[in-house]
C-alpha cells in the first residue's frame, strides 16, 4: 500500500471511530465520516466497500493491538510459577486501560466500544463475539486455576461482570475523574489498583 493509501486509509479511520463515538454506528453517516477524513464516498468504497465492514475494521485497528499486548502479558504471567490471580487480571485489565488513555483515539475507541454493547446491535456483537471473544476463553483457563472452587458457569457469571466494569471505567463513565495536579499516569495506576482489587475480590467472593 503506497503512502498516499495509508495516509487516506488511517484518515477514514481515525474520522469513523471519533464520530461512531460520538454520535453512535446508526447516527454517524458516511457523509459525515468523509467530510471529516476530507476524503470522498469512493475512497471509503474502495478501502471498506460499506460502512458495516468500515465499522469491523475501526474495531480490528484497536482490538488486534490490544489483545496481542494482553496475549504477551498473559505469557509472562504463564511463565510465573508463584503467578498470583492480581496478575493474571492485572494482564486483562492493564493494556485495555493503557489504551483509553492513549491521547491519539484511544478515549474515543472506549467510548465507541461502550456503544457497541449499549446499542443493542447483534450482528457487531455477533462480530465482537466470534473475533475476539476468545480472548477471553483464554484469561478464562488461567482464571480458574486460580479459582478451582468455581464452576465455569459461575467463572463466566463473574468475568462478564468484571469485562462490564472494565468497559464502563474505560468509556470514563463513572464518577471518578482525574483530579488536578494528578498526572495521567498516577491517575491509571490508581484506576488500576481499585479495579483489580474489585475483581479481584468479586471473582474469589464465596
Amino acid at each position: 500500500m503506497s503512502a498516499s493509501q495509508f495516509s487516506t486509509k488511517q484518515r477514514i479511520l481515525g474520522a469513523a471511530e471519533a464520530l461512531f463515538a460520538q454520535h453512535g454506528f446508526a447516527g454517524a453517516s458516511l457523509r459525515q465520516v468523509t467530510t471529516a477524513a476530507n476524503v470522498n464516498l469512493a475512497a471509503v468504497n474502495y478501502h471498506f466497500g460499506s460502512k458495516d465492514n468500515l465499522i469491523e475494521a475501526v474495531f480490528r485497528r484497536r482490538l488486534d493491538a490490544l489483545n496481542a499486548r494482553r496475549h504477551a502479558a498473559l505469557a509472562k504471567v504463564e511463565s510465573k510459577p508463584d503467578a498470583t490471580l492480581e496478575d493474571a487480571l492485572d494482564a486483562f485489565i492493564r493494556p485495555a486501560l493503557e489504551l483509553a488513555l492513549d491521547r491519539r483515539g484511544g478515549a474515543a475507541f472506549m467510548r465507541m466500544l461502550a456503544r457497541a454493547y449499549a446499542e443493542h446491535d447483534e450482528r457487531l456483537r455477533r462480530f465482537l463475539s466470534d473475533n475476539y471473544g476468545h480472548v477471553l476463553r483464554e484469561f478464562a483457563v488461567v482464571f480458574h486455576r486460580k479459582l478451582p472452587g468455581l464452576t465455569k458457569d459461575e467463572l463466566y457469571w463473574r468475568l462478564d461482570l468484571v469485562a462490564g466494569a472494565l468497559t464502563y471505567t474505560m468509556a470514563d463513565f463513572g464518577l471518578i475523574k482525574r483530579r488536578a495536579g494528578t498526572s495521567e499516569t498516577a491517575h491509571r495506576e490508581y484506576t488500576i489498583e481499585h479495579l483489580l482489587r474489585f475483581a479481584a475480590a468479586g471473582l474469589r467472593a464465596p
